[in-house]
């Protein structure tokens, strides 16, 4: 009996669990605002990575994949704290927080599946006729640049390493994408003091690209700015052009390569936590940017809407130093085709 009585009373000092529903129905429209997906291709995404979201659990409440994947998406896509997708969405910020979190971690793993270098030769031709429709440049499988994404300041001793050349925290993200816009390859490891040529140079695509390019002919050419080195497999623009042929060249260049600055600007107005600042440590920071990549690159193969940014490409290359070496496939490029 005074066993039955303290249990009773634990019971009403107990606080009651309040579970709140999701937000109210949305129609098309308003759910692709929201989520930056439909409702098809967001069930599409939890298809793919529902087996790394289930876990085994007693809980009878326990959040199932698809929600999970709204609030991922929903932070994602509107930037907000985690304490407002929460409130907003009826669930606690550990809640959002663990949703963020397995949702990353899913999408990483899947990486591999969604950044595919071309293998065939009939994968690279595709893509270098798709960028000779552009502006006429020759060979090319693929545009290189990198992007900073703002992250909080991290605590400990290497604080610094991630404060980049315009005085703010970030993490450097390596992107190389293709005539659609479609990342290749993606590399979001490095903090924001580390220069694009460095990260290129030690990722697993330089290394291949230095090791096993069999030359322009079977293997192409990336393009790159100029902080990277001109070499056999990628060409950057002159710094200061003499002749016609080289101011013609440069500027088939240019308007080739912006197509990577374009798909930076898809990427981060899709979405809007890549605009303001994640505050995460780097290592979740890392896989945000990565998962945010990844579903990128499912919005093109869903075919999901994606505005222009109707940015302005400047025709005159940035002057950067670095080394400049190998210079002799953008001379044969130059003299073969813009003479």
């Amino acid at each position: 009996m005074a066993l039955r009585l303290i249990y009773n009373v634990g019971r009403r000092h107990e606080k009651e669990r309040v579970y709140r529903h999701m937000e109210p129905e949305y129609d098309d429209n308003e759910f692709r605002d929201r989520f930056r997906f439909t409702k098809n291709s967001l069930q599409f995404i939890t298809d793919l990575i529902e087996p790394n979201l289930c876990r085994p659990t007693l809980r009878s409440h326990a959040i199932p994949a698809f929600t999970q994947v709204q609030l991922a998406l929903r932070y994602f896509a509107s930037g907000s704290p985690m304490r407002v997708i929460g409130d907003t969405m009826g669930y606690h910020i550990s809640s959002v927080s663990r949703a963020v979190r397995d949702v990353s971690s899913a999408l990483c793993n899947i990486s591999q599946d969604l950044f595919q270098w071309p293998e065939t030769q009939q994968q690279k031709n595709k893509i270098r006729d798709g960028f000779y429709d552009v502006a006429h440049f020759p060979g090319v499988v693929g545009t290189i640049d990198g992007t900073h994404v703002r992250i909080q300041a991290p605590s400990g001793d290497n604080e610094y390493a991630f404060v980049n050349r315009k005085g703010f925290h970030s993490i450097n993200v390596q992107g190389v994408c293709d005539h659609t816009g479609k990342f290749l390859n993606v590399v979001a490891n490095w903090p924001g003091s580390c220069h694009d040529s460095f990260i290129f140079k030690t990722s697993n695509l330089g290394r291949y690209m230095e090791t096993r390019h069999r030359g322009y002919d079977m293997d192409g050419v990336l393009l790159g700015d100029s902080g990277y080195p001109c070499k056999r497999y990628i060409v950057t623009p002159y710094l200061r052009p003499n002749s016609e042929s080289q101011v013609r060249y440069n500027k088939a260049h240019v308007k080739t390569r912006a197509i990577v600055e374009r798909c930076f600007g898809w990427w981060k107005r899709r979405f809007n936590i890549l605009h303001g600042e994640i505050r995460t440590k780097p290592e979740k920071a890392v896989k945000i940017i990565t998962a945010c990549a990844v579903l990128h690159n499912i919005a093109l193969k869903l075919r999901e809407q994606m505005e222009d940014d109707n940015q302005e490409v400047n025709d005159v290359p940035v002057v950067r130093n670095h080394v400049d070496e190998r210079r002799q496939v953008r001379e044969h490029i130059t003299r073969t085709y813009f003479s």
